[in-house]
């Protein structure tokens, strides 16, 4: 098992119920022989039992020197009168401890081995690594040597509907990519959270593209005693999903490491009655399973994991990275820092990539989609990086399904609909991301046909002649625009064999025409978009189109889908909260302007980001000015949508509408909005607000149905277009609808929630 450190196999055999023997052995070396006091075996089990429990505190707290007392005790059954773990301290760089043995031996807390009064697995000169064997005896067969290119790394994050805490996995996933930025690597991003997901892009990508499969969410042992890692449905609700199932998805498609970064993934229950997750996997074939011991902090776990590939990056041995990781958590005082549990066959840990500047290495070819959204008169990304971007989960998924499904069953365009500030730009940028197989052509604001024939220098054609004939097709004017791109999108084409997404941001400026109080696409862009839909529909082309509006207008029937915005809901904004340094809880601003400022958003996170510039000014007017946002929010807000003067020029009915809607204060379904607004045109003057963005219109996640929630930034507007009898009447009759719904009907359904 080379790797970086020394390797040493340490055995532990129990011979009968009363006896046990240690075998300790190096290299080519004679194993050495000894028996173990079994009194003292059941004493030391006895005691971590007690300390080292799921709820106890003790393993919780930093430098506990109950668990150094443990470490220690440890050690000394291991070292012996003989003392054979002291040689193997003093040999740098360090060593790697295989641990063979029964149940409760073997899954005893090792890392937490202590000499001297101090931790061997974080020491700075000669770090120990246990490591628990499992699998076969055999090395994995096909490995090689260290790929010469940037490390590659599959990351799965799962968050049931339901389950809590929700993780922040953007968070982990911003800080693996940061990590990583300097020597490049290729983080591929499966969303879905589901079995059937995981298989897809295993199989898609084939056996040996990945380095490291990350997951990264919730597990627990269910009741038949078992370790099960939390998974989703196609609908979001939670799968739990055992080893086996896990095995099935990978279907033999094993990576050089799994982390399976959950709690209790590395926990063996019943003091090892049953195989840990992490075990079982190596067990069914993994080379190497990284996993939790006990319950793990969200911080603590993003932290390894981004110490961990920021180390493989670089071209660091497995076991060196793991020790390195380690070390970082001891050095940032958390108490996590031991429950890291490490289960490998005989493979080696070993590099996995080649160092930065080895020569001949690749290249990153997937760059940060953010770099495609530049405004063009500032040239800077206007959409939320990685690091900054939360939530949208559920919407995320929906609009991956639909980019990814045959054009007869989906259409080939997705349009992302929402009031300014909601993210629809950022939304995009993520998509593009979710799909790296896929080109990116993006055009922000007005495009005419002169601007659309650009899109052969968007793209990377396979070869120059491609590209030529590309630029070609385009500028030939003599044949109507659709017969060229179904000659560009042909599978004989210069883009037959290349899928592309064709983003067109900030649609509304300037490719939008005012009519009959509605919009509808421009002369030129009702020339180029029905075209460009047409030409991938009847060339079966998996190349998709991608718009943000804040307008609706009407498409050909059946070549759209359309995913409504609303704002971030309360898990969502606490997440995009403990991103700003301003406005976070236990922030050093005054509480209370935080708390106006927080409302004053009103869930909208380009608001969010703004807010958090002013309130942390200390030369301006900070009372002042979120006092004038909360009285003018057409002003302050930015939003021209929601000035008066759009509200005003609507039909009184319509305002009417929305000041009774605006009485629930949570998004609803069509029948509560038509309850509260019994009139003729109820579904018209929905429809109408939906499209002036006046009218949040989303998806009810358990329904699939549309739902219709007023934002808050327009109360200051609609309140007073009811009389208090008016209030009362629609608050009454929005009582009646949703008992109705979420409570009668639903216990005719035998629903539960």
């Amino acid at each position: 098992m080379a790797g970086d450190l020394n390797t040493h196999e340490l055995e532990i055999f129990e011979r009968t119920s009363d006896y046990s023997e240690l075998r300790l052995s190096t290299g080519g070396e004679r194993p050495k022989t000894r028996g173990l006091d079994q009194a003292a075996i059941d004493q030391l089990i006895e005691r971590v039992d007690r300390h080292y429990s799921q709820h106890s505190i003790v393993q919780q707290v930093f430098g506990s020197p109950q668990l150094r007392d443990l470490g220690t005790r440890l050690a000394t059954l291991l070292d012996g009168d003989e003392r054979w773990l002291t040689p193997i301290l003093q040999q740098p760089p360090g060593a790697t401890l295989r641990i063979t043995g029964a149940g409760r031996l073997r899954h005893l807390p090792w890392e937490l081995l202590a000499a001297d009064g101090a931790h061997l697995a974080i020491s700075g000169s000669a770090p120990l690594l246990p490591v628990r064997a499992a699998g076969n005896d055999t090395v994995r067969r096909g490995l090689v040597g260290p790929a010469n290119r940037p490390l590659r790394v599959l990351f799965m994050a799962t968050s049931p509907e339901g389950v809590e805490p929700e993780l922040r996995y953007e968070a982990e996933e911003a800080a693996i990519l940061e990590a990583t930025a300097r020597t490049g690597a290729e983080l591929v991003v499966e969303e879905s959270g589901t079995l059937e997901g995981l298989r897809l892009l295993t199989r898609d990508y084939g056996a040996g593209y990945f380095d490291v499969l990350h997951l990264s969410g919730h597990a627990t042992i269910n009741l038949d005693g078992k370790p099960v890692f939390l998974m989703e449905d196609e609908f979001g609700a939670r799968v739990d999903a055992n080893a086996d199932q896990i095995v099935q998805a990978m279907a033999g498609h094993w990576p050089r490491l799994i982390f399976v970064s959950g709690c209790l993934t590395g926990n063996a229950p019943h003091s090892g009655a049953f195989p840990s997750m992490s075990e079982s996997l190596v067990d069914a074939g993994a080379p190497a399973v990284l996993g939790w011991a006990l319950p793990v902090s969200d911080l603590a776990a993003t932290e390894f994991a981004a110490e961990l590939y920021r180390s493989l990056a670089d071209g660091v041995p497995l076991d060196r990275a793991i020790v390195e990781a380690r070390q970082q958590l001891y050095a940032r005082q958390h108490g996590n820092w031991h429950l890291l549990r490490v289960y490998a066959d005989r493979s080696p840990l070993a590099p996995m990539v080649t160092p930065l500047h080895t020569r001949g290495r690749a290249r990153t070819r997937i760059r940060p989609a953010e770099q495609d959204f530049l405004d063009p008169q500032t040239h800077l990304s206007r959409v939320a990086p990685r690091a900054a971007f939360v939530g949208r989960r559920r919407v995320i998924q929906r609009c991956l399904r639909t980019l990814r499904s045959p054009t007869g069953s989906a259409g080939a365009a997705l349009i992302l609909q929402g009031m300014g500030g909601l993210g629809k730009s950022s939304l995009a940028s993520r998509l593009l991301e979710r799909m790296p197989n896929h080109q990116r052509a993006v055009w922000y604001g007005r495009v005419d046909l002169t601007s659309f024939r650009d899109l052969a220098t968007k793209v990377s054609f396979p070869t120059l002649e491609q590209q030529v004939e590309a630029d070609r097709l385009l500028a030939n004017d003599e044949a109507p625009l659709v017969v060229r791109l179904r000659h560009l999108l042909d599978v004989d084409g210069p883009l037959g064999q290349t899928a592309c997404l064709f983003v067109f941001d900030d649609f509304e400026e300037g490719n939008l025409d005012e009519r009959d109080g509605g919009h509808v696409l421009s002369a030129e862009l009702a020339e180029i978009l029905p075209a460009l839909l047409k030409a991938i529909r009847e060339t079966g082309s998996p190349s998709r189109v991608v718009i943000t509006s804040r307008y609706r207008f009407p498409t050909p029937a059946g070549t759209a889908v359309v995913e409504s915005l609303e704002t971030l809901n309360p898990t969502e904004q606490a997440k995009k909260l403990a991103n700003l340094p301003n406005l976070r809880p236990r922030s050093s601003i005054d509480p209370d302007i935080r708390e106006r400022a927080v409302q004053a958003a009103a869930g909208n996170p380009r608001l969010l980001d703004w807010l958090d510039l002013i309130v942390g000014d200390g030369t301006l007017d900070v009372d002042g000015l979120i006092g004038a946002i909360e009285r003018e929010t057409d002003k302050f807000r930015r939003e021209t949508i929601l000035a008066k003067n759009l509200l005003g020029s609507q039909d009184r009915e319509l305002q009417r509408m929305l000041a009774k809607v605006n009485v629930i204060e949570l998004p609803v379904p069509a029948e509560t909005v038509r309850a509260v607004h019994d009139h003729p045109d109820a579904d018209r003057h929905v429809e109408r607000a939906v499209q002036l963005g006046l009218l949040e219109e989303g998806t009810d996640p358990e329904t699939s149905h549309p739902r219709y929630f007023v934002s808050n930034v327009l109360r200051p507007l609609i309140r007073p277009l009811l009389t208090d009898d008016e209030y009362a009447e629609a608050c009454a009759a929005a009582a009646r609808s949703l008992y109705n719904i979420w409570v009668v009907d639903a216990a005719a359904s035998g629903s539960t929630s």
